[in-house]
Formats: C-alpha cells, structure tokens, sequence
C-alpha cells in the first residue's frame, strides 16, 4: 500500500467513526441498550483511522529525493 492508499483508508474510517460517533449519541439520549457497543465501535474506526494516518506520515519521511 502507498501514501494515498493509507490517507483515503484513514479518511473512510474517519467517516464510519464520526457516524458511528452520531448514532451513539442518539442512542444515549434516548436511554437505548445500544450506546456502548456503538461507541466501542466509533473508537475501533478512531484508532484505524490513527493507524492509517500514521503510516501514511511515516511514508511520507520515509521518501527522499535525489538531487
């Protein structure tokens, strides 16, 4: 995988955990059985998108050019 892979990865997962984010919030104000499994869900997609991120930075050091 490259840079751009990891970077559009990360921001995929961005989006699942924000809306997972939203549904536990809904789910918490109306009392519902569901909020932790959404929220523990919300931050599993946080911590890929993190992981991806921070490959995609290591990759981006890792790249040197010649003169």
């Amino acid at each position: 995988m490259d840079r751009t892979q990891h970077l559009s990865y990360a921001t995929e997962a961005i989006i699942s955990a924000d809306k997972l984010a939203i549904a536990a919030e809904r789910a918490a104000r109306s009392e519902s059985h569901k909020t932790a499994p959404l929220a523990a869900a919300g931050a599993l997609w946080a911590d890929i998108a993190r992981a991806h991120a921070a490959i995609a930075t290591a990759l981006a050091d890792d790249t040197t050019t010649e003169d």
